[in-house]
């Protein structure tokens, strides 16, 4: 077993937040200044959804913060684009400051938008950096060549729900875009795939935790797998996981606001050579698990796949 699930899973629920909500589950989680951060999405009770943050100081009991950390925006440009919430975020600590990548619903569809905060007491709405339909977007957290580099999935109907690269001088032009990633067929992850948390660095190489969903008779099945993306061009994946990592088993996984989900958007590497792996289960609770960091990168080389 890859992931050992905290026994006191799941560490977040809708009764631990002080403020009126559904669900508590896709975190982004970062470390700062030694205690753990989490960004966390939450549906209110009309539906749609919000960000809130919780604090630990061992990365398993956190505590919700009074008030919610980002509602929609209620000033332009971001107004218009949020109407309909703002979800799944993912967070990474570059030149000084955290950035956090969310997604923004609206009329328009869906598409991404970049924030960021020294402090997370307060934060700054930087910009709109994808038109939709866009979700699912992690900037690694270092340059190459100059530029800033990242992972999304725009939805199309002739390479669907694949995951790309893009690449940028300032976090706000995007670019030099290409298809890295597509679901397999016949396979655990054939309806597609996503990045999960912020790529973690290796010696061997970057390893991505993305998401897989497999279409089934009874609704669909999200679970976990890893990529293992080059060091110097994180364009070039070295190599794919056969098999997922993660998938729903546990109750609070298989029953709740949408079945049978496994979702991560936050995994923090230790200095031990662990790390941990933050998912929503059932789109409705937060859970934690450890892993060690060599024996993912091993699940990737040695049964591997080719990732297109």
């Amino acid at each position: 077993m890859l992931i050992e699930r905290y026994k006191n899973n799941p560490i977040l629920e809708k009764d631990h937040v002080p403020y009126p909500v559904a669900t508590v589950h896709n975190a982004g989680v970062v470390k700062f200044n030694d205690k753990y951060i989490m960004i966390f999405r939450s549906h209110k009770l009309n539906g749609r959804s919000i960000l809130g943050l919780a604090e630990s100081d061992d990365g398993f009991n956190f505590k919700v913060d009074k008030e919610p950390f980002m509602v929609p925006a209620s000033e332009e440009p971001f107004k218009e684009y949020e109407e309909y919430g703002i979800e799944d975020p993912r967070i990474i600590f570059m030149e000084g400051e955290y950035l956090i990548t969310y997604s923004a619903y609206s009329r328009h569809g869906v598409r991404i938008g970049l924030a960021k905060t020294k402090d997370f007491k307060t934060v700054q709405r930087f910009s709109l950096i994808t038109e939709a339909d866009y979700r699912n977007v992690v900037i690694f957290p270092e340059k190459f060549n100059g530029l800033y580099a990242r992972l999304d999935r725009p939805h199309s109907e002739i390479s669907p729900w694949s995951v790309w690269i893009s690449y940028s001088p300032d976090l706000k032009f995007w670019g030099e875009s290409k298809l890295i990633m597509k679901p397999m067929q016949y396979h655990w992850d054939e309806m597609k795939i996503g990045p999960g948390a912020p790529p973690i660095k290796t010696k061997r190489g970057w390893l991505n935790i993305y998401h897989g969903v497999f279409p089934t008779m009874n609704g669909c099945v999200y679970r976990l797998g890893v990529a293992l993306h080059d060091l110097e061009d994180p364009s070039k994946i070295i190599a794919v996981g056969d098999e997922w990592i993660l998938q729903p088993e546990k109750e609070y996984e298989i029953t709740g606001y949408v079945h049978n989900v496994v979702f991560s958007c936050g995994a923090v590497p230790e200095e031990d050579g662990t790390v941990k792996i933050y998912w929503g289960g059932a789109d409705k609770v937060m859970c934690v698990g450890t892993a060690i960091l060599e024996e993912l990168v091993d699940h990737c080389l040695n049964n591997p796949r080719k990732p297109i």
